[in-house]
């Protein structure tokens, strides 16, 4: 092909590391990555010290032009312009685009979200995926529209979710399917022929950033459900429970049919994969467990320094909506 698309990326987020190895490896035949727009570095860890992202992290020693705009102000907008991008391209962001920065690059500003769109617009695709116990997500190639998520598509690039499949499993699937989709609708965008196809609106549903409660258990959902829900918040917000008298974090559940009449959360005992607890239809199977200050253990391990007697109950929670037909209401439209 001919000369290189001039290419500004803007993300903070550890997902688009291996597109940015692509960028510039395999693809620098088809993109010049001339630019990345991240967030600003913030205070994480125990210590709170100041540290990059895992993209400005992945800039350094790299001859790649790094702006970390607080906003996107007037003077951010006139130096992603002065990169003269022929395309932009968002992955995990995090902030709202206005028009004028929507308009800079001449082939348009993409976004690529983390879900077979249109199900699970919002901040939280794959968490909520996982959780909603879906067989299979995606990564979405659209163009950025105000709307949230809204954009027409392009293309897509599907990825199995396994039953013992967490959010962190299937958010680094997607990691190296965000390749594969961009080496593959690129090229077709750099001579004109990337077609994109309006969404079927009235299909979204909307998922949003998660909160710690988002952790409770309703021991009265099916165990199918459940198991889904503590895949998915791993690792984060974690789901946990009350167990035997002690709070415990579960990161990583399954489940079996099965039934003995007892109360949804009575524990049925265990086997050699887990800790067997009674819901509202089939038996979920707790497979790691972790207690307050300390790691996060398989079961059997777990149970033999913190045994918990059969027909002991696991008092339920009301858990909390994580997706919805419409925006969640505290949530801004963006990009």
């Amino acid at each position: 092909m001919g000369v290189p698309m001039r290419l500004v990326f803007m993300g903070s987020d550890p997902l688009a590391v291996p597109l940015l190895d692509w960028c510039v490896g395999p693809g620098a035949s088809v993109v010049d990555l001339v630019g990345v727009v991240t967030g600003p570095d913030r205070p994480s860890g125990r210590g709170q010290s100041v540290r990059p992202n895992g993209v400005k992290a992945w800039t350094q020693g790299r001859a790649i032009a790094v702006l970390q705009p607080e906003k996107l102000d007037p003077a951010a907008y006139a130096a992603v312009s002065a990169l003269t991008p022929d395309v932009c391209l968002v992955v995990a962001y995090g902030k709202i685009l206005r028009d004028d920065f929507i308009a800079i690059p001449r082939l348009g500003t993409l976004n690529l979200h983390a879900s077979l769109l249109p199900r699970y617009r919002g901040a939280s695709p794959i968490q909520t995926a996982v959780a909603s116990a879906e067989a299979e997500t995606g990564m979405s190639l659209m163009r950025i529209v105000r709307e949230l998520d809204a954009g027409p598509v392009a293309d897509v690039q599907r990825v199995p979710i396994g039953p013992l499949d967490t959010a962190a499993e299937v958010e680094a699937k997607l990691a190296q399917e965000a390749v594969t989709l961009v080496a593959r609708a690129f090229p077709l965008l750099a001579v004109g022929e990337l077609a994109f196809r309006e969404q079927d609106h009235a299909a979204a549903t909307f998922c949003r950033r998660h909160e710690k409660a988002d952790g409770a258990l309703d021991f009265a959902a099916p165990a199918a459900l459940l198991a889904a829900r503590i895949n998915g918040l791993n690792p984060w917000p974690s789901a946990s429970a009350e167990v035997a008298g002690s709070p415990v974090k579960i990161g990583l559940a399954d489940w079996v049919d099965g039934a003995d009449g007892r109360a949804p959360g009575t524990v049925l005992g265990s086997d050699p994969d887990g800790l067997l607890v009674a819901t509202g239809r089939g038996v979920l199977r707790l497979r790691r467990l972790q207690r307050a200050g300390g790691r996060m253990l398989e079961a059997a391990e777990f149970l033999r320094g913190f045994p918990v007697p059969e027909g002991a109950v696991i008092p339920s929670q009301q858990m909390t909506p994580l997706v919805s037909a419409s925006p969640f209401p505290h949530r801004r439209a963006g990009s």
